[in-house]
């Protein structure tokens, strides 16, 4: 079975769960066979938000508790290199990426440090947009987290996907989806984009420049409300225009 095929048997999967912490579990039930095994999902308080209020950020928890409470009173969010290059950066990395993208003082380190006390030592990050036009940070953690490129994008997919159904099933249960219509070729770009194709390679495929594949993947992904291609790929999905 290819990784694509993989992936979207395993957002079949998700699309089952009838509840966001359901669909958490489901989520770490295939992430920890790359070693992911602890989820964190919120907005970013802004800094200097009382310690008491920075839990109310908090979307979704499968962390370790314990850490969980040092993270928060020891106000480790304004320290946290992942969440700092996450603010930089839109698209999926590793915790590694982070530690080695940016200079690590004291307290940065004594994030990264208390982390792996926690069996947390590595993981992957990526930024989400909520309904509402929010940022959301998005976090799994592990001790020994070991993906190849093609595993990298499969998790990142599922992940994107399973996070966006979560927050919709906790904060939308009571709403209606809004109709959003792409284009013929816009869900043919989103059809090869979600196999990994490039916008050149896309453009070969199709017949059409690299310019005018590039524009119908930055429409489709402004139509999903999308931050990156992997959220806008997962939300295609989602709304089946990808199977």
């Amino acid at each position: 079975m290819g990784h694509f095929d993989r992936t979207l048997e395993f957002i079949d999967q998700l699309q089952h769960a009838n509840t966001a912490a359901s669909v958490c579990e489901k989520l770490l039930g295939i992430t920890s066979e790359f070693g992911l095994t602890a989820l964190m999902a919120g907005t970013v308080p802004q800094p200097g938000t009382p310690r008491g209020q920075q839990k109310d950020h908090v979307l979704l928890c499968e962390w370790p508790v314990e850490w969980l409470e040092r993270y928060v009173s020891r106000n480790y969010v304004d320290h946290d290199p992942v969440v700092s290059h996450m603010k930089q950066l839109q698209a999926p990395f590793q915790w590694r990426e982070a530690a080695q993208g940016i200079r690590i003082d004291e307290s940065s380190g004594e994030v990264m440090g208390d982390a792996g006390e926690f069996k947390l030592r590595d993981g992957l990050a990526f930024p989400l947009i909520t309904l509402d036009g929010q940022i959301v940070m998005v976090s799994l953690g592990g001790e020994a987290v070991e993906l190849s490129g093609a595993e990298f994008g499969l998790v990142s997919l599922v992940s994107t996907y399973a996070v966006g159904r979560a927050m919709q099933l906790h904060t939308m249960a009571n709403k209606t989806i809004d109709h959003i219509e792409l284009t013929p070729r816009e869900r043919e770009c989103m059809q090869w984009a979600a196999v990994g194709k490039s916008e050149w390679e896309i453009s070969q495929i199709l017949g059409i420049s690299e310019h005018t594949s590039e524009k119908h993947l930055l429409n489709a992904k402004s139509k999903l409300g999308a931050v990156n291609r992997v959220q806008a790929v997962a939300e295609a999905i989602r709304r089946g225009y990808i199977s």
